[in-house]
């Protein structure tokens, strides 16, 4: 039907006669002359009618916006004056001979621009109209580039695409799953599968020895921009390797799509330690653009009367730390009030502060309501250890240090946007030697990551001492975002017995949830890690957006809904008789 993709022509199609398919996108009748922007996946390119061609100029007339329309016409230069450079297109229009109308097309419910106001509830109910935006249109060409670049890289590695079930058995991985009840098994459940853990560690048991799954995973959990209920991960798993070995492997497939997609070249990848990160930055996911970095005074604090600092200074799990935001003077009181109230989201009780004014007028140059609180000696001490000078401003947190961590961490971040500090463009990082394990709030030992992590100790010290056990963990980082993370797996079956233990899953549980994993670590398991990245989150992370529901093509609200299907919706009760289900609401 078509000879040529619309955003494709150029001058050097000069003189050819093409055939067009596409969406009217703006209509302009001139005088005399009608001016069409024709649109497709490609791009725009500008037809022309004149009355000269008395049919064609007709159904022109006749044309809307969102119009479906196939188009003939011959290829000719703009005069000089008239051409375009915004458009790749710009140089050249078709002159129309023939239209084929295909389809008529209601009032788009918004503008399909770059300018468009459309609230995103809007856009998600019209998807189908939404993802016609050109610069919609952009981020999924942009993720097919992306994927196809990916798999690319991990054949020509030697790792084997292998599908791993959808249907599966609930598995505990950090977050609820979603079950599908079985008709055949009337009572018992399938679940989705958080992720294919299970599967590629058993395909290392199989000795496929590198295997990668471009997969559908689900969770169902609260959602954030950066979360949704179903979404993309690129697996990745190889036997016989140790961390550098993965980390390598990873850290070369992402240098090699950013240099190919955005010709960005990342440079180093460097590696801190999980203690380092959570002190320095509050964050096991720092942003190292960012030149802020906290400060431990905790034991100049431990001696004051002043008990909001001096209660959390010698609590065993307390956190006093401060902040320095160089030339933060300038912050107005209704500036530092905003922050405060931003740090209350994270459980701060409040957010104290000092002004630097003037350093060399000792503590008559600095401004703070909580001065009065302070020793001279605990002022110079956090002076001196913050390295502040004349114009800089001092933030403090005190309190359980998981929340000084989260509201110091969140509030570095907002302030290097806010202020404009950021240093760089890009910034990764490898976090590594995670914690095995963390405490719940009901006191229990919990795995930071998932229980099939290696530890870096032996059955017996992890058992001797399972809070100060590390892992065989690694995450990579990237401008402050974890774009993927992973692991050397367990592989014998005495240290995953081990595991169970500590965590609390008795050897009854561990048989009936796990028995078929444990059951082949009896049969040769070779040593195996790896690696999994969100599709999404990359993309979002690559073009520049705010939201991974612009990347993905149709993705749930927050609240996990879809306002175009009506998605999740109830089902009749025939369907439930079938699966042997009855429904019972929560009270109002």
């Amino acid at each position: 039907m078509r000879s040529h993709y619309c955003g494709d022509l150029r001058a050097s199609h000069q003189g050819e006669t093409v055939t067009l398919s596409g969406w009217v996108h703006r209509r302009r009748d001139h005088g005399g002359v009608i001016f069409i922007d024709l649109r497709d996946r490609a791009g725009l390119v500008q037809v022309v009618f004149d009355p000269q061609s008395e049919a064609a100029f007709a159904q022109a007339d006749r044309l809307r916006s969102e119009y479906v329309v196939t188009v003939t016409g011959q290829v000719r230069l703009r005069e000089e004056n008239l051409r375009n450079p915004r458009m790749l297109t710009g140089d050249i229009e078709v002159l129309g001979t023939e239209i084929t109308l295909h389809n008529t097309a209601d009032t788009p419910p918004f503008e399909l621009d770059e300018y468009s106001q459309a609230g995103e509830e809007v856009r998600l109910k019209y998807r189908y109209m939404d993802l016609r935006r050109p610069e919609m249109l952009k981020g999924f060409q942009f993720r097919s580039k992306l994927t196809s670049a990916i798999r690319r890289y991990l054949d020509d590695n030697g790792f084997l695409d292998v599908e791993t079930p959808i249907l599966t058995k609930a598995t505990p991985e950090g977050a609820r799953d979603y079950l599908v009840p079985s008709r055949t098994y009337p009572g018992s459940f399938f679940a989705l599968p958080q992720s294919p853990q299970l599967f590629k560690q058993l395909l290392m048991v199989a000795g496929f020895d590198r295997y990668y799954q471009i997969a559908k995973c689900f969770r169902d959990e609260d959602l954030r921009a950066d979360r949704q209920p179903e979404f993309t991960q690129i697996d990745i798993e190889a036997s016989f390797v140790d961390e550098k070995d993965i980390m390598g492997i990873a850290e070369a497939m992402v240098r090699g799509v950013f240099k190919e997609l955005l010709d960005v070249d990342l440079g180093d990848f460097p590696s801190m330690p999980y203690a380092e990160a959570m002190r320095r930055f509050g964050s096991d996911k720092p942003d190292l653009r960012n030149p802020l970095e906290l400060v431990d005074i905790a034991d100049l604090l431990a001696n004051v009367e002043f008990k909001v600092f001096s209660g959390p200074a010698n609590a065993p799990k307390g956190r006093v730390a401060a902040l320095k935001v160089p030339g933060g003077v300038t912050l107005s009181r209704k500036d530092i009030d905003d922050y405060t109230k931003y740090v209350s989201i994270y459980g701060a009780k409040g957010l104290a502060y000092i002004k630097v004014n003037d350093i060399d007028a000792g503590e008559e140059g600095l401004q703070s309501p909580i001065l009065k609180f302070l020793t001279p000696e605990a002022i110079e001490g956090i002076i001196s250890r913050t390295g502040a000078t004349t114009g800089d401003l001092i933030f403090f947190g005190a309190d359980k240090a998981s929340i000084v961590n989260e509201a110091l961490g969140a509030l570095r971040v907002r302030l290097g946007h806010d202020l404009e500090l950021l240093t760089c463009d890009w910034a990764p990082l490898w976090v590594v030697d995670f914690p095995m394990f963390e405490r719940d709030e009901e006191g229990r030992l919990a795995a930071i990551h998932h229980p099939f992590t290696q530890p870096a100790c032996s059955v017996e010290e992890v058992k001797a001492n399972p809070e100060t056990a590390l892992s065989r963990a690694y995450d990579m980082v990237l401008n402050g975002t974890e774009l993927g993370g992973g692991s050397i797996r367990i592989h014998d079956r005495a240290m995953q017995a081990a595991i169970f233990e500590l965590l609390g899953i008795s050897a009854e549980e561990a048989e009936e949830k796990f028995g078929f994993l444990l059951n082949a670590l009896k049969y040769g398991a070779p040593p195996h890690g790896g690696l999994a990245f969100g599709l999404d989150r990359m993309v979002m992370l690559m073009m520049g957006r705010d939201s991974i529901r612009d990347v993905i093509a149709f993705p749930k609200t927050q609240t996990a809904s879809c306002p175009m299907t009506h998605a999740p919706a109830e089902v009749s009760a025939a369907q439930l008789r079938e699966l042997a289900l009855g429904i019972r609401k929560p009270e109002a």
